[in-house]
């Protein structure tokens, strides 16, 4: 199955978590994993954001540098940076420094807490953006769908900035909103029946 690769235990993964040293580990212990924890939902957006035009190992690499220079992603505590927090981090070369990126996950903190006051929780919202049929396209050949593309308006709607459709696709895809891994790799199966529990 040539969506496929054997790992060296022996059992199936999809294809691309062996195309990167980092890529093992979180294919197997991360990647369409269901979450419900706000702060790390919060992080894989602001992630997923600063991913936009470039590649995920990117910023898996990086990805302890951007929790420490954003305090966890704790949305509390983004939510008060200022603009020499902005200065500060502009200077931090161990993360991508892009302003419009990190303007946007100071914005989109203010962003979390109101939607924690008005839903309850981050979870709660961006939950009921879970498909509720099956996806009838073969896993990982698509970049947006019906409902990421309605999470994205709904966030844009709420000041979210930098979450468009296919940023919203690669959210859902990892927090496990959505099951996309491939046919035939073993996750895929434990994966849905952790769900259906």
């Amino acid at each position: 199955m040539k969506d496929t690769v054997t790992g060296s235990d022996g059992r199936l993964r999809c294809s691309w978590s062996q195309s990167a040293p980092e890529f093992p580990h979180y294919h197997d212990t991360e990647w369409g994993f269901p979450v419900t924890d706000d702060i790390r939902l919060f992080e894989k957006i602001c992630l997923e954001s600063f991913q936009s035009g470039l590649s995920w190992r990117t910023i898996l690499v990086k990805r302890e540098s951007f929790r420490h220079a954003f305090n966890q992603f704790d949305f509390n505590q983004v939510s008060n940076f200022t603009t020499q927090d902005v200065e500060r981090l502009l200077q931090n070369r161990s993360i991508v420094r892009n302003k419009r990126k990190i303007v946007a996950v100071i914005n989109n903190a203010k962003r979390a807490i109101e939607m924690v006051e008005q839903e309850g929780s981050l979870a709660t919202f961006l939950w009921q953006f879970k498909p509720v049929t099956a996806n009838l396209e073969a896993p990982q050949s698509q970049t947006t769908s019906l409902e990421s593309t309605a999470l994205a308006k709904a966030l844009k709607q709420r000041g979210w900035q930098f979450v468009g459709p296919s940023t919203a696709y690669a959210f859902m895809q990892a927090m496990g909103l959505i099951n996309d891994h491939v046919e035939g790799c073993y996750l895929r199966e434990i994966i849905e029946k952790g769900n259906r529990a």
